[in-house]
């Protein structure tokens, strides 16, 4: 499980930016619509240009790129395996490059496995960001305002809102705890980069066990240690910074407008463009 090493989503960067300084709302209804833009997207281009934006939404976040890339590469493995799917199985229709039995892959099945890759990887990315720049109290307070309408119909917005940021915040947590666990049981002599695909699947198995149970007992101290705190809900909760939106979070939305109708265009217009 090397891939789990240098996962960074669920992790906050501290820093004094513009866009840690956006309202939690703006960044959250922001990542959501990216996503939209991304499933929506049937061009290379236009992932080029959502590229380019969340780069500049790094360098305003005064976060270094290395630092971001460095923590896409564990999801490369599900990349890996996604174009692999694509090219193998997808349509076998178009221009065929190579075909040995069953097999076929073609020049239309590499196309779209690259582009599905590409596409995953900036999903990742872009949900990436959004945590490096957005404090774990940030995340509960927009995430509850956002859903305090729906406290009219039963949602208990609060207690929902916290349960999403602390699952995304032990994210890391919790691989850095399996990578421990491994080193322990590797450590006692047990395989997990040997045999047959069925063999490591078994041998995980005494992972998890000790896995849940390190879980579950983190969840109970955190629990304790919210009570000692005072911690009773979000029942006549105050705050110390009330959520307000700013004349920047306008121009931010006003320019995730402008970058989704550049990427939404349709394809003849991004030909005619390129033929140009």
């Amino acid at each position: 499980m090397d891939f789990l090493r240098g996962l960074m989503l669920g992790q906050y960067v501290p820093a004094e930016s513009p866009v840690h300084r956006l309202d939690p709302r703006t960044k959250i209804l922001g990542t959501m619509w990216l996503v939209g833009v991304l499933f929506a997207t049937r061009s290379l281009a236009g992932l080029v240009v959502l590229t380019a934006f969340l780069g500049g939404v790094l360098a305003a976040g005064r976060i270094a790129p290395a630092y971001a890339v460095r923590g896409l590469r564990p999801v490369f493995w599900l990349v890996g395996i996604a174009v692999v799917f694509q090219v193998l199985f997808g349509d076998s229709g178009g221009h065929v490059l190579f075909r040995r039995g069953p097999l076929v892959v073609t020049r239309e099945n590499l196309a779209a496995g690259a582009f599905y890759g590409y596409r995953l990887i900036l999903l990742v990315a872009a949900t990436t960001v959004m945590t490096f720049t957005t404090s774990s109290v940030e995340l509960t307070d927009g995430l509850e305002r956002l859903l305090r309408p729906f406290r009219r119909v039963g949602v208990p917005a609060h207690e929902l809102a916290l349960m999403m940021t602390i699952a995304l915040r032990f994210i890391p947590t919790l691989f850095e705890e399996t990578e421990t666990i491994m080193k322990a049981q590797m450590a006692r002599g047990a395989e997990f980069a040997r045999g047959s695909l069925v063999a490591r699947a078994r041998a995980l198995i005494p992972l998890l066990v000790p896995l849940f149970v390190g879980a579950f007992r983190r969840a109970d101290a955190l629990a304790l240690a919210m009570e000692a705190r005072g911690y009773r809900g979000g029942e006549h909760r105050t705050r110390m910074k009330e959520l307000r939106v700013a004349v920047r979070d306008y121009v931010a939305a006003g320019m995730l407008l402008v970058v989704a109708a550049i990427v939404l265009l349709p394809p003849s217009v991004w030909r005619a463009v390129a033929g140009r």
